[in-house]
Protein backbone atom coordinates (compact mmCIF):
# COMPACT_ATOMS: atom_id res chain seq x y z
CA UNK A 1 0.00 0.00 0.00
CA UNK A 2 1.42 3.48 -0.73
CA UNK A 3 1.32 6.43 1.06
CA UNK A 4 -1.63 7.71 -0.69
CA UNK A 5 -3.58 4.67 -0.06
CA UNK A 6 -2.45 5.32 3.62
CA UNK A 7 -3.92 9.02 4.15
CA UNK A 8 -7.28 8.13 2.20
CA UNK A 9 -7.93 5.55 4.80
CA UNK A 10 -6.82 7.69 7.75
CA UNK A 11 -9.37 10.35 6.30
CA UNK A 12 -11.78 11.17 8.72
CA UNK A 13 -15.91 10.80 7.82
CA UNK A 14 -15.57 14.29 5.84
CA UNK A 15 -13.02 12.93 3.16
CA UNK A 16 -15.80 11.18 2.21
CA UNK A 17 -13.60 8.03 1.54
CA UNK A 18 -14.61 4.51 3.25
CA UNK A 19 -13.15 2.65 6.53
CA UNK A 20 -13.65 3.74 9.53
CA UNK A 21 -15.40 7.23 8.87
CA UNK A 22 -18.30 5.76 6.98
CA UNK A 23 -21.17 4.60 9.35
CA UNK A 24 -20.88 0.96 9.08
CA UNK A 25 -17.14 1.33 10.66
CA UNK A 26 -18.57 3.74 13.11
CA UNK A 27 -21.10 1.34 14.50
CA UNK A 28 -18.48 -1.42 14.14
CA UNK A 29 -16.54 0.43 16.49
CA UNK A 30 -18.98 1.45 18.95
CA UNK A 31 -19.98 -2.08 19.46
CA UNK A 32 -16.24 -3.30 19.72
CA UNK A 33 -15.86 -0.32 22.62
CA UNK A 34 -19.38 -1.55 24.61
CA UNK A 35 -18.26 -5.31 24.51
CA UNK A 36 -14.66 -4.08 25.72
CA UNK A 37 -16.35 -1.83 28.73
CA UNK A 38 -18.55 -4.49 29.75
CA UNK A 39 -16.08 -7.10 29.68
CA UNK A 40 -14.09 -4.15 31.94
CA UNK A 41 -16.86 -3.84 34.38
CA UNK A 42 -17.47 -7.49 34.72
CA UNK A 43 -14.05 -7.86 35.66
CA UNK A 44 -13.94 -5.34 38.17
CA UNK A 45 -17.16 -6.54 39.84
CA UNK A 46 -15.73 -10.46 39.88
CA UNK A 47 -13.03 -8.79 41.46
CA UNK A 48 -14.54 -6.40 44.02
CA UNK A 49 -17.03 -9.84 44.58
CA UNK A 50 -13.89 -11.71 45.14
CA UNK A 51 -12.54 -8.87 47.52
CA UNK A 52 -15.93 -9.22 49.41
CA UNK A 53 -15.85 -12.56 50.20
CA UNK A 54 -12.24 -12.63 51.51
CA UNK A 55 -13.28 -9.42 53.53
CA UNK A 56 -16.42 -11.36 54.96
CA UNK A 57 -14.10 -14.58 55.61
CA UNK A 58 -11.26 -12.21 57.23
CA UNK A 59 -14.40 -10.65 59.67
CA UNK A 60 -15.22 -14.31 60.38
CA UNK A 61 -12.01 -15.56 61.01
CA UNK A 62 -11.35 -12.20 63.18
CA UNK A 63 -14.66 -12.68 65.05
CA UNK A 64 -13.95 -16.31 65.51
CA UNK A 65 -10.36 -15.41 67.17
CA UNK A 66 -12.04 -12.38 69.18
CA UNK A 67 -14.45 -14.41 70.72
CA UNK A 68 -12.00 -17.11 71.35
CA UNK A 69 -9.49 -14.87 73.07
CA UNK A 70 -13.00 -13.78 74.95
CA UNK A 71 -13.80 -16.57 76.62
CA UNK A 72 -10.28 -17.86 77.05
CA UNK A 73 -9.74 -14.04 78.99
CA UNK A 74 -13.25 -14.44 80.50
CA UNK A 75 -12.04 -18.30 82.10
CA UNK A 76 -8.80 -16.53 83.32
CA UNK A 77 -10.66 -13.56 84.61
CA UNK A 78 -12.94 -16.09 86.48
CA UNK A 79 -10.42 -18.73 87.43
CA UNK A 80 -8.12 -15.48 88.83
CA UNK A 81 -11.76 -14.47 91.06
CA UNK A 82 -12.12 -17.61 92.22
CA UNK A 83 -8.62 -18.59 93.62
CA UNK A 84 -8.43 -14.96 95.41
CA UNK A 85 -11.93 -15.62 96.57
CA UNK A 86 -10.67 -19.11 98.24
CA UNK A 87 -7.48 -17.05 99.47
CA UNK A 88 -9.61 -14.38 101.13
CA UNK A 89 -12.66 -17.14 102.69
CA UNK A 90 -9.12 -19.15 104.02
CA UNK A 91 -7.59 -15.48 105.27
CA UNK A 92 -10.71 -14.76 107.51
CA UNK A 93 -10.85 -18.29 108.68
CA UNK A 94 -7.77 -18.30 110.04
CA UNK A 95 -8.12 -14.97 112.22
CA UNK A 96 -11.57 -16.42 112.74
CA UNK A 97 -9.66 -18.99 114.55
CA UNK A 98 -7.28 -16.53 115.70
CA UNK A 99 -9.68 -14.39 117.37
CA UNK A 100 -11.56 -17.64 118.73
CA UNK A 101 -8.14 -18.46 120.89
CA UNK A 102 -7.48 -15.15 122.05
CA UNK A 103 -11.52 -14.91 123.40
CA UNK A 104 -11.05 -18.21 124.69
CA UNK A 105 -7.74 -16.98 126.55
CA UNK A 106 -9.80 -13.86 127.71
CA UNK A 107 -12.21 -15.52 128.92
CA UNK A 108 -9.87 -18.18 130.99
CA UNK A 109 -7.90 -15.03 132.37
CA UNK A 110 -11.02 -13.08 133.81
CA UNK A 111 -12.53 -16.14 135.53
CA UNK A 112 -9.44 -16.67 137.12
CA UNK A 113 -9.54 -13.26 137.94
CA UNK A 114 -13.13 -13.28 139.01
CA UNK A 115 -11.69 -16.46 141.46
CA UNK A 116 -8.68 -14.78 142.92
CA UNK A 117 -11.56 -11.84 143.78
CA UNK A 118 -13.59 -14.02 145.41
CA UNK A 119 -10.92 -15.77 147.29
CA UNK A 120 -7.85 -14.57 147.57
CA UNK A 121 -8.97 -10.69 148.37
CA UNK A 122 -11.97 -11.39 150.03
CA UNK A 123 -9.91 -13.15 152.85
CA UNK A 124 -7.47 -10.34 152.60
CA UNK A 125 -10.37 -7.80 153.56
CA UNK A 126 -11.98 -9.64 155.90
CA UNK A 127 -8.37 -10.14 157.72
CA UNK A 128 -7.60 -6.59 157.32
CA UNK A 129 -11.28 -5.81 158.93
CA UNK A 130 -10.49 -8.23 161.48
CA UNK A 131 -7.27 -6.58 162.45
CA UNK A 132 -8.36 -3.14 162.29
CA UNK A 133 -11.66 -3.94 164.99
CA UNK A 134 -8.81 -5.59 167.13
CA UNK A 135 -7.01 -2.55 167.26
CA UNK A 136 -10.42 -0.57 167.76
CA UNK A 137 -11.13 -2.94 170.63
CA UNK A 138 -7.59 -2.50 172.00
CA UNK A 139 -8.12 1.19 172.20
CA UNK A 140 -11.64 1.24 173.32
CA UNK A 141 -10.14 -0.50 176.06
CA UNK A 142 -7.23 1.63 176.67
CA UNK A 143 -9.38 4.42 177.20
CA UNK A 144 -11.54 2.88 179.42
CA UNK A 145 -8.63 1.98 181.82
CA UNK A 146 -7.45 5.64 181.19
CA UNK A 147 -10.96 6.81 182.16
CA UNK A 148 -10.99 4.51 184.84
CA UNK A 149 -7.74 5.59 186.31
CA UNK A 150 -8.32 9.48 186.06
CA UNK A 151 -11.87 9.12 187.27
CA UNK A 152 -10.02 7.63 190.61
CA UNK A 153 -7.52 10.75 190.75
CA UNK A 154 -8.75 13.42 192.99
CA UNK A 155 -8.39 16.52 191.50
CA UNK A 156 -10.38 18.60 193.66
CA UNK A 157 -9.40 21.52 195.81
CA UNK A 158 -8.62 21.01 199.44
CA UNK A 159 -11.59 21.35 201.51
CA UNK A 160 -12.14 21.71 205.41
CA UNK A 161 -11.92 18.06 206.89
CA UNK A 162 -15.58 16.11 206.63
CA UNK A 163 -16.17 12.92 208.06
CA UNK A 164 -14.42 10.35 205.76
CA UNK A 165 -15.88 7.89 203.55
CA UNK A 166 -16.33 4.63 205.08
CA UNK A 167 -13.87 2.28 203.51
CA UNK A 168 -14.37 -1.32 202.63
CA UNK A 169 -11.63 -3.91 203.60
CA UNK A 170 -9.30 -3.31 200.98
CA UNK A 171 -9.01 0.05 201.70
CA UNK A 172 -10.93 1.47 198.52
CA UNK A 173 -14.10 3.87 198.69
CA UNK A 174 -16.72 1.08 197.81
CA UNK A 175 -19.64 3.02 196.20
CA UNK A 176 -16.92 5.00 193.68
CA UNK A 177 -15.65 1.93 192.64
CA UNK A 178 -18.42 0.26 192.04
CA UNK A 179 -19.81 3.36 189.62
CA UNK A 180 -16.68 4.30 188.10
CA UNK A 181 -16.06 0.58 187.27
CA UNK A 182 -19.65 0.38 185.46
CA UNK A 183 -19.43 3.25 183.74
CA UNK A 184 -17.14 2.21 181.15
CA UNK A 185 -19.34 -0.98 180.67
CA UNK A 186 -22.27 1.32 179.58
CA UNK A 187 -20.08 3.48 177.37
CA UNK A 188 -18.98 0.29 176.09
CA UNK A 189 -22.43 -0.78 175.00
CA UNK A 190 -23.81 -0.42 171.86
CA UNK A 191 -25.71 2.67 171.10
CA UNK A 192 -28.95 2.30 169.93
CA UNK A 193 -30.00 2.60 166.36
CA UNK A 194 -26.33 1.98 165.30
CA UNK A 195 -26.02 -0.36 162.17
CA UNK A 196 -25.03 -4.05 163.19
CA UNK A 197 -25.25 -5.35 159.79
CA UNK A 198 -23.43 -8.73 160.87
CA UNK A 199 -25.24 -9.21 163.74
CA UNK A 200 -28.56 -11.50 164.14
CA UNK A 201 -30.21 -9.02 165.72
CA UNK A 202 -30.29 -7.08 162.46
CA UNK A 203 -31.88 -9.91 160.68
CA UNK A 204 -34.90 -7.64 159.26
CA UNK A 205 -31.98 -5.30 157.91
CA UNK A 206 -30.39 -8.25 156.44
CA UNK A 207 -34.15 -9.36 154.64
CA UNK A 208 -34.19 -5.86 153.60
CA UNK A 209 -30.65 -5.37 152.04
CA UNK A 210 -30.79 -8.67 150.24
CA UNK A 211 -34.35 -7.90 148.49
CA UNK A 212 -32.77 -4.56 147.54
CA UNK A 213 -29.83 -5.55 146.13
CA UNK A 214 -31.80 -8.46 143.96
CA UNK A 215 -33.80 -5.21 142.80
CA UNK A 216 -30.79 -3.46 141.63
CA UNK A 217 -29.56 -6.66 139.85
CA UNK A 218 -32.66 -7.83 138.35
CA UNK A 219 -35.62 -4.97 138.12
CA UNK A 220 -33.04 -2.27 137.25
CA UNK A 221 -35.61 1.13 137.94
CA UNK A 222 -33.85 3.70 135.64
CA UNK A 223 -36.17 6.77 136.38
CA UNK A 224 -36.96 5.90 140.42
CA UNK A 225 -37.19 7.80 143.17
CA UNK A 226 -33.98 10.06 144.45
CA UNK A 227 -31.79 7.98 146.35
CA UNK A 228 -32.45 5.55 144.70
CA UNK A 229 -29.82 3.60 141.73
CA UNK A 230 -30.50 4.23 138.74
CA UNK A 231 -27.95 2.07 136.71
CA UNK A 232 -27.08 -1.42 135.70
CA UNK A 233 -25.81 -3.14 138.70
CA UNK A 234 -23.93 -6.46 137.89
CA UNK A 235 -23.27 -9.20 140.00
CA UNK A 236 -19.64 -8.32 140.71
CA UNK A 237 -20.97 -5.53 142.02
CA UNK A 238 -23.39 -6.83 144.19
CA UNK A 239 -20.96 -9.29 145.33
CA UNK A 240 -18.70 -6.18 146.54
CA UNK A 241 -21.79 -5.01 148.53
CA UNK A 242 -22.79 -7.46 150.01
CA UNK A 243 -19.53 -9.06 151.17
CA UNK A 244 -19.34 -5.01 152.46
CA UNK A 245 -22.80 -5.40 154.54
CA UNK A 246 -22.31 -9.40 155.80
CA UNK A 247 -18.96 -10.15 156.10
CA UNK A 248 -17.29 -6.96 156.94
CA UNK A 249 -20.01 -5.42 159.10
CA UNK A 250 -20.32 -2.33 156.64
CA UNK A 251 -16.77 -1.03 157.90
CA UNK A 252 -13.93 -2.20 155.90
CA UNK A 253 -11.83 -1.80 152.57
CA UNK A 254 -13.02 -3.24 148.83
CA UNK A 255 -11.33 -4.23 146.03
CA UNK A 256 -11.14 -1.42 143.30
CA UNK A 257 -13.08 -2.43 140.16
CA UNK A 258 -10.17 -0.87 138.61
CA UNK A 259 -12.81 2.36 137.25
CA UNK A 260 -13.45 5.30 139.35
CA UNK A 261 -17.09 5.09 137.67
CA UNK A 262 -17.91 1.59 138.74
CA UNK A 263 -16.25 2.34 142.07
CA UNK A 264 -18.85 5.08 142.45
CA UNK A 265 -21.64 2.73 141.18
CA UNK A 266 -20.48 0.29 144.06
CA UNK A 267 -20.52 3.02 146.83
CA UNK A 268 -23.90 4.50 144.93
CA UNK A 269 -25.51 1.18 145.80
CA UNK A 270 -24.14 1.21 149.19
CA UNK A 271 -25.81 4.45 150.30
CA UNK A 272 -28.83 3.80 148.54
CA UNK A 273 -29.43 0.32 150.78
CA UNK A 274 -28.33 2.62 153.77
CA UNK A 275 -30.67 5.74 153.13
CA UNK A 276 -33.76 3.09 152.28
CA UNK A 277 -32.42 1.95 156.06
CA UNK A 278 -31.82 4.77 157.53
CA UNK A 279 -33.52 8.02 155.33
CA UNK A 280 -32.65 11.94 156.40
CA UNK A 281 -30.41 10.80 159.21
CA UNK A 282 -27.57 9.61 156.90
CA UNK A 283 -24.83 12.13 155.76
CA UNK A 284 -22.41 10.46 153.11
CA UNK A 285 -18.71 11.91 153.42
CA UNK A 286 -16.73 11.34 150.34
CA UNK A 287 -12.82 11.72 150.81
CA UNK A 288 -10.82 12.16 147.57
CA UNK A 289 -7.03 14.09 147.46
CA UNK A 290 -7.88 16.53 144.49
CA UNK A 291 -11.09 18.64 143.54
CA UNK A 292 -10.67 16.98 140.08
CA UNK A 293 -11.59 13.29 141.40
CA UNK A 294 -14.12 15.03 143.95
CA UNK A 295 -15.69 16.11 140.85
CA UNK A 296 -15.81 12.85 139.27
CA UNK A 297 -17.68 11.40 142.47
CA UNK A 298 -20.35 14.52 142.34
CA UNK A 299 -20.90 14.02 138.66
CA UNK A 300 -20.78 9.82 139.23
CA UNK A 301 -22.93 10.16 142.00
CA UNK A 302 -25.97 12.48 140.54
CA UNK A 303 -26.22 10.43 137.30
CA UNK A 304 -26.30 7.34 139.75
CA UNK A 305 -28.34 7.83 142.39
CA UNK A 306 -30.58 11.24 140.27
CA UNK A 307 -29.71 13.87 142.57
CA UNK A 308 -28.52 17.09 141.88
CA UNK A 309 -26.09 19.84 143.14
CA UNK A 310 -28.47 21.11 145.59
CA UNK A 311 -27.80 17.97 147.43
CA UNK A 312 -24.47 18.41 148.36
CA UNK A 313 -23.45 20.89 150.82
CA UNK A 314 -22.20 21.21 154.42
CA UNK A 315 -24.99 20.13 156.28
CA UNK A 316 -27.17 17.98 153.45
CA UNK A 317 -26.69 14.93 151.45
CA UNK A 318 -23.24 14.72 150.31
CA UNK A 319 -20.23 16.03 151.82
CA UNK A 320 -16.90 16.45 149.54
CA UNK A 321 -13.98 16.93 151.63
CA UNK A 322 -10.10 16.17 150.26
CA UNK A 323 -8.67 15.64 153.60
CA UNK A 324 -9.25 13.31 156.59
CA UNK A 325 -9.00 15.94 159.14
CA UNK A 326 -12.29 18.07 158.47
CA UNK A 327 -14.11 15.11 157.28
CA UNK A 328 -13.20 13.71 161.15
CA UNK A 329 -14.22 16.70 162.33
CA UNK A 330 -17.86 16.64 160.22
CA UNK A 331 -18.49 13.77 161.01
CA UNK A 332 -17.91 14.22 165.19
CA UNK A 333 -20.66 17.19 164.54
CA UNK A 334 -23.43 14.69 162.90
CA UNK A 335 -23.01 12.00 165.11
CA UNK A 336 -22.92 14.87 167.64
CA UNK A 337 -26.61 15.99 166.48
CA UNK A 338 -28.14 12.31 166.06
CA UNK A 339 -26.96 12.04 162.34
CA UNK A 340 -25.16 8.71 161.11
CA UNK A 341 -22.21 9.14 158.69
CA UNK A 342 -21.16 7.66 156.46
CA UNK A 343 -17.59 7.66 154.74
CA UNK A 344 -16.01 6.75 151.04
CA UNK A 345 -12.74 6.79 150.87
CA UNK A 346 -11.54 6.74 147.14
CA UNK A 347 -8.47 4.75 146.02
CA UNK A 348 -6.12 7.54 145.46
CA UNK A 349 -6.13 7.78 149.07
CA UNK A 350 -2.63 5.87 150.03
CA UNK A 351 -3.55 5.32 153.39
CA UNK A 352 -6.06 5.80 155.89
CA UNK A 353 -6.42 8.35 158.70
CA UNK A 354 -7.20 6.59 162.00
CA UNK A 355 -9.48 9.40 163.04
CA UNK A 356 -11.95 7.46 160.53
CA UNK A 357 -11.82 3.77 161.76
CA UNK A 358 -14.08 5.20 165.09
CA UNK A 359 -17.07 6.10 162.58
CA UNK A 360 -20.13 3.04 162.50
CA UNK A 361 -19.89 3.18 158.76
CA UNK A 362 -16.83 3.57 156.15
CA UNK A 363 -15.83 2.34 152.75
CA UNK A 364 -12.56 2.16 151.64
CA UNK A 365 -11.47 1.16 147.84
CA UNK A 366 -8.54 -0.64 148.11
CA UNK A 367 -6.14 -0.73 144.99
CA UNK A 368 -5.81 -4.39 142.99
CA UNK A 369 -2.38 -6.11 144.95
CA UNK A 370 -1.85 -7.66 141.14
CA UNK A 371 -2.36 -4.46 138.93
CA UNK A 372 -0.92 -1.45 141.62
CA UNK A 373 -0.87 1.44 139.12
CA UNK A 374 -0.47 5.25 140.30
CA UNK A 375 -4.18 6.59 138.60
CA UNK A 376 -6.35 5.04 136.23
CA UNK A 377 -8.63 5.73 133.52
CA UNK A 378 -12.42 5.60 133.65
Amino acid sequence: MTAEELSKSSLGPESGGSGYGSPEASSAYGSADSAGLKSDWSTRIDALRQQETDLKRSIADLQATYNRLTQDQFQKIQADVGRMVQQGTADLEQRKRTLQKEIETLERRQERIQAEMRTTFAGASQDLAVRVQGFKDYLVGSLQDLSVAAEQLDLSPAARPTAAPEMDNRGDFGTERSVNRSSPRRAAEPASGQPAFASNAFQDQTERIRSLLDQYRMRPDYYGPLWQLRRTFEPIHAERVSNWFFAQGGRGAVKSMGSRLQNVLVASSALSILYALYGNRLRTLVLSNSPERLGEWRRGLQDCLGISRADFGTGQGVMLFDAPEPLAQRADRITADNGLPFIVVDEAESVISLALLQFPLWLAFAPDPMNPVAEYDY
